[in-house]
């Protein structure tokens, strides 16, 4: 195996070793050479993602290497992170946040009224996206819950309270309460 065949397969452990990274000992093993040559390999590689047409850089912390974003790019790097995240939501998510919005403090159980079908998915989404949040506990029997949106949730949605949230109509908010009371009807006949 050829130096650029070594590089290319160390860049792929180094990506898929993440932000653990990887010991210049795993990386010997997998490659079956001398530690020393990987060592010798890692700091070429380091040289050569000095470069300002490189992305990455090489970065070594306690014995351990792997790869690391450039300083002088963060500004791009927090343009990505500042991206609204609702385009990456599924409807089911959609559907939960909006059932959220409108009706918090809201247990999990309401919401799968509402909606006919479980939420846990999509509530798991939704806290991870940090649009919704747990506001504390309702009263009753096992003490659910209560779930509502964050600040995160507003700036995402271009919001400054939640009463700037457009109003349901009538005929939907009718529309809903009739569903969940058919829903249940048809629970309690079976």
């Amino acid at each position: 195996m050829d130096r650029t065949e070594q590089k290319s397969i160390i860049e792929g452990l180094l990506f898929v070793s993440g932000d653990e990274g990887i010991y210049p000992e795993q990386i010997a093993k997998v490659l079956e050479i001398e530690g020393n040559e990987v060592i010798d390999i890692l700091e070429e590689m380091q040289k050569e993602c000095e470069g300002a047409h490189r992305g990455l850089q090489i970065v070594q912390y306690a014995k351990v290497y792997r790869f690391a974003t450039k300083k002088e790019h963060a500004s791009y790097y927090q343009k990505l992170i500042d991206i609204p995240t609702a385009a990456s939501l599924s409807q089911a998510a959609l559907e939960t946040l909006a059932i959220v919005a409108y009706r918090q403090p809201i247990t999990r159980t309401e919401m799968e009224e509402i909606r006919g079908v479980k939420t846990d998915k999509a509530l798991q989404t939704l806290v991870s996206h940090l649009l919704i949040k747990e506001m504390g506990r309702a009263e009753g029997p096992g003490r659910p819950i209560l779930y509502g949106t964050t600040k995160e949730f507003l700036d995402t949605f271009g919001l400054k309270t939640l009463d700037d949230l457009p109003p349901l109509s009538e005929e939907n908010e009718q529309m809903n309460e009739a569903d969940l009371f058919f829903g249940s009807l048809q629970e309690i006949s079976k």
